[in-house]
């Protein structure tokens, strides 16, 4: 079945991921009957580029890698116009996917990309925390509504199936809270930290190599984390909260007098996401530094690892442990869900 897809952000990660349909084109094709073809891109600094029998995605990656702007000569469609021509095609499959940086204010404009596609008939799919931290509701409703899919696997814990797990495997379970470390940036921090590195190299890394934030305050200062918090609990909790409504405490070089305490006492420093309900069955979320005794298993988080446990009704606590994240992580949670769409899609 062919899919025509429309790329809306063509950064680390939507490079990644059209990279690795390429790799992964004969496996798409023979386990899952689908024929993925690109469309349509739009960047926010090279200009965009649109046309119905695909673009040339290797003269994409190559124009984009050295600075000049895509589809020269011709018009450059805006991401809404991009959401309406994509959903003008023939194909059985139109999917937007969206991996434009996280905006903390408000979540605008993947929002807006968003809603553009599913007002043009169109599936959307998303690397970006922001529709999830702060319109869940009103997307999940608006995409059910035009019988479309609105999902979001990469929007935390990169690849590791945390939405499709709840969705498809836990059914009658009840997700009554959560605790985890879901951004990958500061734990390398804190792990260096606790060995005696400096803040500024270990962040430097993480910047290098395309894990940290483009704007690396966001993960520094917890927001990246407030956004997952805000997702998860939006999606498995049922809760309406926005990152700015996360009890929000970051990390900085004053760290690592903390981390290097806590590991003296056989503890560990920790960036910890939770959410809960309290007495009158509000979710109440924070993000902050914790320092966690040995046994936990947060606390044996090394370098970019995470994890995140789930604390449930009828299987107790659930607990999804990633080793280590990277852009192929979150290029392949776009194709998971481009193939939870196929799976589901009917004729």
């Amino acid at each position: 079945m062919r899919a025509d897809l429309a790329l809306v952000g063509f950064g680390h990660v939507g490079q990644r991921f059209a990279r690795l349909i390429a790799e992964q084109e004969h496996s798409l094709r023979t386990a899952y009957d689908l024929d993925l073809r690109i469309v349509g891109i739009a960047t926010r600094r090279h200009g965009s580029v649109f046309a119905f029998e695909g673009v040339d995605v290797s003269k994409a990656l190559a124009d984009v890698a050295n600075g000049r702007s895509l589809g020269v000569g011709q018009d450059s469609p805006t991401p809404t116009q991009l959401a309406t021509r994509l959903g003008e095609s023939r194909s059985p499959l139109r999917v937007l996917v969206e991996t434009t940086t996280l905006a903390i204010a408000d979540g605008q404009p993947a929002i807006g990309h968003i809603e553009a596609a599913i007002d043009a008939g169109c599936h959307a799919v998303t690397a970006n925390k922001g529709p999830a931290a702060f319109a869940y509701r009103r997307l999940r409703d608006r995409a059910a509504e035009a019988g479309v899919s609105f999902l979001f696997e990469g929007a935390v814990m990169d690849g590791v199936p945390v939405f499709n797990l709840v969705r498809e495997t836990m059914p009658a379970v009840t997700v009554r809270g959560f605790r985890g470390v879901v951004n990958s940036t500061t734990n390398h921090i804190l792990t260096a930290l606790e060995s005696g590195e400096s803040f500024a190299p270990a962040l430097a890394r993480m910047q290098a190599e395309g894990i940290a934030e483009a704007d690396a305050s966001l993960d520094v200062d917890g927001w990246d984390a407030a956004a997952k918090t805000a997702a998860l609990a939006n999606v498995l909790m049922d809760a309406e909260l926005t990152p700015h409504l996360v009890d929000r405490t970051g990390i900085g070089p004053e760290s690592a007098g903390q981390a290097q305490d806590a590991r003296r006492r056989g503890s560990r420093l920790r960036l910890v996401a939770s959410a809960s309900r309290d007495d009158r069955g509000n979710v109440i979320a924070t993000v902050r530094p914790v320092e966690l005794p040995r046994e936990d298993l947060l606390s044996g988080l090394r370098g970019t690892a995470n994890a995140l446990i789930l604390h449930t009704d009828l299987l107790g606590d659930v607990a999804i442990h990633q080793l280590g994240g990277g852009l192929t992580m979150t290029a392949y949670a776009l194709l998971s869900d481009l193939i939870a769409i196929r799976r589901g899609f009917r004729l």
